[in-house]
């Protein structure tokens, strides 16, 4: 699972500096994106939150293999030790209230990767991931969710629809199915069947290896952020080319991937210009390293993420300007790809 929330991070202000809104002068949407276009058109987005309904944990609770819930509250996965799971956490009603009364117009939720769901075999995979879509689907304002696929035996059938339903967001998948340039090309009818919905990927860690003798935090600070920047890689090195129009968005700033670029370019590589498809979501980094990305990519693909309950948000101080970029600008242009 994702970092769980440090002290200090539980008990600050979660509220996100909020700018009044400005309307959008963007031209009119395509109608596939009409809906998504309406609801987020000046609200405040963000962009990576996961809850659990109450059908998804009994789901997990019904299961004898990981990933699955035993003692009620304790989650096992493959890699990772035991994690004692908060259940206020994934109270529905009392997220509801909190992100509305933070001012929030739409969050987006999206199924765990770390718990390994898109790498089960097909079948196995195809019915954990329904009773996510179907219970997801029910939250209800403010909540809209990413959608989830199988990595190992594709179901673009199954996709293609999920996609169609207006409360559907886009796709996130583990970076673990795209850690390196053959692993996107083995992705491709599945980012071909998203780039087609016009809506678009958000990339998150995935399941953690076991590694002895290291401490809770590990999995969270090492493997989880080693497989964004492979993955960043792999699609700065291949994805785009082959998906021109994808709109992809890697969460906790791409593990940092963008600061390597002298590196890169040092041993061969090319960096090139800025991909305006490319965002950066900046769940669990604060003001040092939002600005030092920014530096490199610029201001308009960031996008505001908390990746709550896990992390909570949290405002960088960069200012009036960058904070209304954060929060409405840049996921509007994320999730409908409308101009800024």
């Amino acid at each position: 699972m994702s970092e769980p929330v440090h002290s200090e991070m539980a008990t600050e202000e979660a509220r996100v500096g909020d700018p009044a809104p400005v309307a959008s002068s963007a031209a009119p949407a395509p109608s596939s994106r009409v809906a998504v276009s309406r609801r987020i058109a000046s609200g405040r987005t963000d962009t990576h939150q996961h809850v659990w309904p109450t059908d998804f944990v009994e789901a997990l609770r019904a299961r004898t293999t990981e990933p699955r819930l035993v003692d009620d509250w304790t989650l096992l996965t493959a890699g990772e030790a035991p994690y004692a799971v908060d259940p206020t956490a994934h109270d529905v009603e009392r997220r509801r209230a909190r992100e509305i009364a933070e001012g929030k117009d739409d969050v987006l939720v999206s199924l765990s990767s770390p718990l390994g769901i898109e790498h089960l075999p097909g079948a196995e995979a195809r019915e954990l991931i329904d009773v996510w879509h179907r219970s997801a689907l029910g939250l209800g304002d403010p909540f809209r969710v990413w959608a989830a696929t199988p990595v190992v035996e594709h179901d673009l059938v199954g996709l293609s629809e999920i996609l169609r339903d207006d409360r559907v967001v886009g796709l996130q998948l583990p970076a673990t199915c795209l850690l390196d340039p053959a692993a996107v090309q083995r992705m491709a009818p599945v980012l071909d069947v998203v780039a087609v919905s016009g809506k678009p990927v958000m990339v998150h860690p995935g399941p953690a290896p076991a590694v002895a003798d290291t401490p809770a935090w590990w999995p969270a600070v090492v493997p989880y952020v080693s497989q964004l920047q492979s993955a960043w890689f792999a699609w700065h090195q291949g994805g785009r080319v082959a998906h021109p129009t994808l709109r992809i968005v890697f969460v906790a700033l791409a593990g940092l991937a963008p600061l390597h670029h002298e590196r890169l370019v040092a041993r061969g590589g090319e960096f090139g210009s800025v991909d305006p498809n490319v965002f950066y979501e900046t769940s669990s980094y604060d003001t040092r390293a939002i600005d030092a990305v920014v530096r490199v990519v610029g201001v308009d693909p960031v996008v505001h993420g908390s990746d709550r309950p896990y992390a909570q948000p949290r405002d960088p101080g960069l200012g009036h300007a960058f904070t209304h970029a954060h929060v409405h600008a840049n996921p509007r242009a994320l999730l409908t790809g409308e101009p800024r």
